[in-house]
């Protein structure tokens, strides 16, 4: 039997290409990255309008409490009047630094707060109070002042274990030089200079003048102190003479490398 024809052989031999996919081009891919993109711009906009609701329109990141710590003197209770904190407020909302300016407005007091957000639903209140390192008496009460020379309070009743500033500066160049606040502020850098031994058994600081600072003891005991510089060296001579001469009713510190001390 003969076999197919040349023509026929051709014919079948040649590929047939009409079952062949058409070309992709270029178009295809740009398309799916295109609407990629788009998909990730949508699904980051809603979880950024979720996320923003999350934390304003929501109830479940507002102010509900209100805690404070630190406090001596003042009550909670006032600190968290003084605060006025926004309760219900979304927490994000608060504004922290006007909270602690208005505390420390309202509250002299204050040394220090920080406002922090407890999350999910408190505001922290964390009060540092001024601590009096003297007191001026002023009409029957007491002003108390501290480390840094601040006069923050008048009290009725004077604190224990709190010095009396007698501030009687007597008329000198020293005075028209430094005026009243300087010496107030020396005495409180002396008082400061005190280890805590000691600044317990001082009953008044006395100043007259720049250079001549007094401090009276219990028992009747009187120290000459002169200016306040070189306090801590005159603090630690001021122990060493007290041990070693615990009847001792004088000490004379201004020249702390030649101390003296005397029984009265």
């Amino acid at each position: 039997m003969a076999g197919p024809t040349t023509a026929q052989r051709g014919a079948h031999g040649r590929a047939d290409t009409s079952a062949r996919p058409p070309h992709i081009g270029p178009e295809g891919p740009r398309i799916s990255r295109r609407l990629l993109l788009i998909l990730i711009g949508v699904a980051v906009a809603l979880l950024t309008a979720f996320a923003v609701w999350v934390l304003y329109g929501s109830s479940w990141l507002r102010v509900e409490k209100v805690s404070t710590s630190g406090v001596d003197v003042l009550t909670r209770e006032e600190v968290e009047a003084a605060a006025a904190t926004p309760i219900g407020a979304p927490l994000v909302s608060v504004d922290t630094g006007a909270m602690e300016r208005r505390l420390r407005q309202k509250l002299p007091r204050i040394d220090t707060v920080d406002v922090v957000r407890s999350w999910p639903h408190g505001i922290g209140l964390k009060v540092t109070e001024r601590k009096p390192v003297l007191l001026v008496e002023k009409g029957g009460k007491f002003v108390e002042v501290d480390a840094k020379g601040v006069r923050f309070a008048t009290v009725d009743k004077a604190p224990k274990g709190v010095p009396l500033l007698e501030l009687k500066p007597e008329p000198s160049a020293s005075l028209r030089r430094f005026g009243d606040d300087r010496l107030l502020r020396e005495a409180v850098r002396v008082a400061g200079d005190l280890p805590a031994g000691v600044a317990k058994e001082v009953e008044a600081v006395r100043v007259s003048s720049y250079d001549a600072i007094t401090l009276r003891l219990t028992r009747d005991r009187e120290v000459t102190w002169g200016s306040g510089e070189d306090g801590p060296v005159k603090a630690r001579v001021l122990v060493a003479l007290m041990k070693a001469a615990p009847k001792a009713g004088q000490f004379d510190l201004s020249v702390p490398t030649a101390p003296a001390v005397s029984a009265s």
